[in-house]
Parts: C-alpha cells; structure tokens; sequence
C-alpha cells in the first residue's frame, strides 16, 4: 500500500507562487508516473501536470509556462513549483502517482489565490 503525503499549499495573492510536494511511502514497487491533479469549487478533477520516471512531462494547457513538475525518482517525491499564481488556480491539489497495477491518491492540499 502506498501513501502519498501532500505539502505546501496555501493563501497567496495573484501572481506570488507555490511549491507543492508531495512523497510516496509505505510498500510499493516500481513507482512509475506521478502527477498533480485539482478540483476547483463546482468543477469536476482535472489533470494539472504529470512526470514520468523518464522525465515526460505533460501540462495543463492553463498552467503551461507557469508551472513545472519535477521529481525525485530516488525519494518518490514530486514537486510542482507554481509561479504567477491567478485566482482561477483556486483548488484543492490533489497528488497521484501509478504504482504496478494500481493508482493512489493522496488527501489533498488546499491553494487558494487571493484577487
């Protein structure tokens, strides 16, 4: 079972910035991608950026240019670094990583950006 611990979200104003991360624990196998997701207030959960082992990557067309992922094969850590923050970027971040067979999520981190 893995376990994916969130950090790093919070209050900012339009245009400050964020770093999320976020680390896998407990048993797992070979990690394989890991990414973030959000769920805005009304709206369904939406892909923001994702980070194979390889180093792929692949971005929201509303974050591109403003956010990177990264991560840490070796620490099973992944990090989004938010920069120009917008309102519209209010969510609660939730980190997802596909380990095997099976896709775990973590409890989710709330950022919200202030007008």
């Amino acid at each position: 079972q893995v376990q994916l611990v969130e950090s790093g979200g919070g209050l900012v104003q339009a245009g400050g910035s964020l770093r999320l991360s976020c680390s896998a624990s407990g048993r797992r196998f070979t990690i394989s991608a890991m990414g973030w997701y959000r769920r805005a207030p009304g709206k369904q959960r939406e892909l923001v950026a994702h980070i194979t082992t390889g180093g792929s990557t692949n971005y929201a067309d509303s974050v591109k240019g403003r956010f990177t992922i990264s991560r840490d094969n070796a620490e099973d850590t992944v990090y989004l670094q938010m920069n120009s923050l917008k309102p519209e970027d209010t969510a609660v971040y939730y980190c997802a990583a596909v380990d095997g067979p099976q896709a775990y999520w973590g409890q989710g981190t709330q950022v919200t950006v202030s007008s």
